[in-house]
């Protein structure tokens, strides 16, 4: 009973943080400009789903169904709002608290489950994830990231519960590994880098204890539940797009081509850095011990979620080596590292012989890793606001002036289209790639793309300046904006031009 009452109060408390911790950014964010999302991506996933929600077709231009969202699971979560009438920042909002809230219940559990000795101290690891400034920024940004995360940690943490009741393989019925595996095929749905997480389970099967026909009976089930809902993924890709993978997956790829030119390991660490920003710097002595302490007691299974989260920089490092906005790529391993730093944190202070010294440094290490989380924490808040006050200053005042000043079957070329997809509702060509799929190759090449904005008939093009400085000088400028907000981060404003092509 007392069992039952303090987890109870774990959830509930939990609940209580996470609201507390979004609800403080959004005010910041009304209080320093106005409500909104801190990126236009989240406008396009809007569109997506408003189309769908209340026109029941998936489509972010009207008659034209196309693969722009990357994460059609939280698409079509969002569409149930606009289906329901709700508003739309509401619905998006409580989405975000609920994954905020579901995922410091999962990291609370996940700490008594890897650190029964002192399960007691659970709360604090949901609180952790709480006000782990990057975690929150998420739940505010109206992006699938918190959901990528949320699947991420159960898989990890489901794995290594199969593994560690008995260390057996065979023992764990069927359906646990299907289960296991039909969820990794979910979070495809999410975020297609999600299936790295496949690597974990399918290697905690090989390195379990058992026979080679319990394992490849059990890495047969795990593969079946993931083609289970991995299949009519690149299916449903297929048909919209005429490829298996969304139109992101390579738009991203192909603007920050020239990123790769730099050696891995100076990519690495620019990839890594936003993630260390704040208490993660403080968690990753522990995070490392993580992975060396279990690997020297050849504990195989654990490790892995350890290698997961290197693994996963790594693909970024490799693939699509930016940093910008806070890191947004990483969020998703950011629940996982900060779960197993604060494990190993504890194995390390265990490790000291009990005592005064024992004492002094857990003391300060948890006093200073407090203090860090709480002061990021309203740093955070800040960078939130000011990034909501960027897209709604620029992109979606530039939106709203399309909308009242410009033809309703105008052609519009764009970089970015997500709130003037959903604001003003025009024809666009994304040159961006991502409901454009025919800019891919020539996403930075200015000369291709105005011969291919003259053969469509483009009325408009809009866009920061300095991102197309060759076009902009073929253009006449007619509007842009005026606010601070831009300018203030290293930017500047966001301009409409009347395009001229031949």
């Amino acid at each position: 009973m007392r069992y039952l009452t303090r987890t109870k109060f774990t959830v509930i408390g939990l609940g209580f943080l996470a609201a507390v911790s979004l609800g403080v950014y959004l005010i910041g964010s009304g209080w320093i400009y106005r409500i909104g999302f801190p990126l236009d991506d989240a406008w396009i996933h809007q569109t997506y789903a408003r189309n769908l929600g209340t026109a029941g077709a998936w489509e972010f231009l009207p008659g034209q169904p196309s693969a722009g969202s990357t994460a059609p699971s939280w698409t079509l979560l969002l569409s149930i709002g606009y289906w329901l009438g709700f508003d739309n920042y509401f619905w998006t909002f409580l989405l975000g608290w609920g994954l905020l809230w579901a995922l410091a219940v999962i990291a609370a559990l996940g700490f008594k489950q890897l650190e029964p000795r002192f399960a007691q101290f659970g709360f604090f690891a949901g609180v952790l994830v709480i006000f782990e400034w990057h975690i929150t920024w998420a739940a505010g940004s109206g992006m699938e990231t918190l959901l990528a995360a949320l699947v991420a940690l159960v898989v990890v943490l489901w794995t290594m519960r199969l593994i560690s009741r008995s260390g057996k393989v065979g023992e764990n019925p069927n359906w646990a590994w299907f289960g296991l595996g039909a969820l990794i095929g979910f979070g495809v749905w999410v975020r297609p880098d999600v299936i790295t997480l496949l690597a974990v389970a399918g290697f905690a099967i090989l390195l379990g204890k058992g026979n080679f026909t319990q394992k490849l009976k059990q890495e047969i089930w795990l593969g079946l539940g993931v083609l289970l809902l991995t299949g009519p993924y690149l299916l449903f890709n297929l048909l919209l797009a005429g490829d298996v993978w969304p139109n992101t997956f390579y738009a991203k790829q192909a603007e920050y081509a020239v990123l790769r030119d730099f050696p891995l390991w100076q990519r690495y660490l620019n990839v890594i850095q936003p993630p260390l920003t704040g208490v993660g710097i403080i968690l990753l002595p522990g995070f490392l011990c993580f992975g060396y302490h279990n690997l020297v007691k050849q504990d195989w299974v654990k490790p892995l979620s350890f290698l997961w989260v290197c693994g996963y920089i790594l693909v970024y490092a490799v693939r699509l080596p930016v940093s910008y906005q806070h890191g947004r790529y990483l969020m998703p391993v950011i629940p996982v590292f900060c779960l197993l730093g604060l494990v190993g944190a504890v194995e390390i202070l265990v490790s000291i012989p009990e005592g005064r010294w024992r004492r002094l440094l857990g003391t300060g290490w948890a006093l200073s890793g407090g203090f860090i989380l709480i002061i990021f924490w309203i740093l955070g808040m800040r960078a939130y606001a000011m990034d909501v006050a960027l897209i709604e200053s620029e992109m979606v005042s530039v939106a709203y002036w399309l909308e009242e000043n410009t033809e309703v079957d105008s052609l519009i070329a764009a970089h970015d289209i997500g709130a003037i997809g959903f604001f003003a509702e025009r024809n666009l060509v994304d040159l961006a790639g991502l409901v454009s799929p025919e800019v891919i190759p020539i996403i930075r090449d200015e000369t291709a793309l105005e011969v291919y904005m003259n053969q469509l008939g483009a009325d408009y093009l809009v866009t920061f300046p300095k991102w197309y400085p060759e076009l902009v000088k073929e253009a006449e400028l007619i509007f842009q904006t005026d606010q601070p907000f831009s300018v203030i981060q290293g930017g500047e404003n966001m301009a409409v031009y009347r395009w001229k092509g031949d």
